[in-house]
């Protein structure tokens, strides 16, 4: 009795191992064979997809075989293992294992959207929505419900994210894309305002991000960026008005068409720097680091006034006198290739507009009597205006 135990202990244990090897060689020629395609080709993998999934929809397309033992082998190896959703790249020649290998990295496919400095919120709400790799989640709601989505409600969006080339995988939304553009616009600026000058004009980093949006739209000319914030703080510490045009351009949303009029320049919007004293009550625009450390670090000096150029740069004038003669010289004569800044950066096609036509300058005003201090901005006020169309900016007189 006890030599048939052992034997048929003896047997079980040999057709165990033999179980045991052949599944070995299964998974293992189920590992090394090559993927069955002729070119490139991307694997999309949901969110939510498991492996064992993805490997029998592989089968069914005809792209592997033994889909029940890669699934073993993913279990009882990978078991901890997560897949990434996105897109993974399979080249002709590729295995299995090869490609699992990409799961194990994590080596999605990879794409990229650029923020352009200057932009707007409608932009780059309209960039985004173009991206056909992000899965889209924010489409028909208002600018309002965009940051309640992000986090951030009650928070107006212009100014609040960081220009820069985002990479994304397929599968990623929107909204995971804006937040990481948010969080990097506060981090770059609260650096920045550890390093402001000791003298700049601000009680608080959104002030300085105002100041910035007003530099960012009125040059791209790197070495200009702190000279242009020097006069526009000197500006505000004599009392004298902004008079900065992006400004007006923006107050006037939808109803700017490249054409601004001295109506337009007296028109009474919570933006119009001709009109109201100090900054206005929100960024304008999104703005780069340059910007930012300009607001905070403005050049000394004594220009009050600066007047395009034509060639995208600018005359810095220390008085009217000064100043009305570098406009009779490059206003009131301007050149047919004339332009108040740099060639802007290619916006999306629903935003474009015409740039502004050219027209006799305005006088700059003169100092109010009464100087005033640099105006406190809530922190999180929202704009009254709507937000524009994009347009090429023009200088202040």
């Amino acid at each position: 009795m006890r030599r048939k135990f052992l034997l048929l202990l003896e047997t079980g244990l040999v057709l165990a191992g033999l179980m045991l090897g052949a599944s070995a060689w299964k998974i293992h020629s189920a590992l090394v064979q090559p993927l069955n395609i002729a070119q490139e080709e991307l694997l999309e993998v949901p969110k939510g997809t498991t492996p064992t999934r993805t490997f029998y929809r592989l089968e069914a397309d005809g792209v592997i075989k033994d889909a029940f033992w890669l699934r073993l082998y993913w279990r009882f190896n990978l078991s901890k293992q997560p897949l990434h959703s996105g897109e993974y790249r399979m080249l002709p020649g590729m295995t299995v294992e090869g490609l699992i290998d990409l799961w194990k990295r994590g080596e999605m496919v990879q794409y990229s959207v650029t923020l352009v400095e200057g932009w707007n919120f409608r932009q780059v709400r309209a960039a985004l929505a173009k991206e056909e790799k992000l899965d889209h989640t924010l489409e028909g709601l208002s600018d309002t419900q965009v940051m309640e989505k992000l986090g951030h409600g009650g928070i107006f969006p212009e100014g609040r994210f960081f220009p820069d080339t985002y990479r994304f995988v397929r599968g990623m939304t929107d909204v995971e894309l804006l937040k990481i553009a948010y969080d990097r616009l506060n981090e770059v600026l609260a650096k920045e305002w550890e390093q402001r000058a000791p003298d700049a004009p601000y009680t608080e980093p959104y002030q300085a991000l105002i100041m910035a949006s007003l530099v960012e739209k009125e040059t791209g000319v790197p070495q200009e960026r702190g000279q242009i914030a020097g006069v526009f703080v000197r500006r505000m510490a004599m009392g004298m008005l902004l008079q900065t045009d992006p400004t007006v351009i923006y107050g006037l949303g939808d109803r700017y068409s490249g054409k601004l009029t001295r109506a337009h320049l007296k028109e009474p919007t919570p933006y119009n720097t001709y009109v109201i004293a100090g900054l206005p009550p929100t960024p304008i625009a999104m703005v780069g680091r340059e910007a930012i450390h300009a607001a905070l670090n403005p050049v000394a000096g004594n220009s009050l006034y600066f007047v395009a150029r034509g060639d995208g740069s600018h005359v810095f004038s220390d008085d009217l006198d000064a100043h009305n003669s570098a406009v009779r010289e490059f206003q009131l004569k301007r050149r047919a290739d004339y332009r108040s800044s740099p060639a802007p950066a290619t916006a999306p096609d629903t935003q474009d507009a015409p740039a502004p036509e050219a027209q006799a300058p305005i006088p700059a005003a003169s100092p109010d009597p009464a100087p005033q201090a640099l105006p406190q901005v809530p922190a999180q006020e929202p704009a009254p205006a709507p937000v524009p169309d994009a347009a090429a900016p023009q200088s202040p007189q």
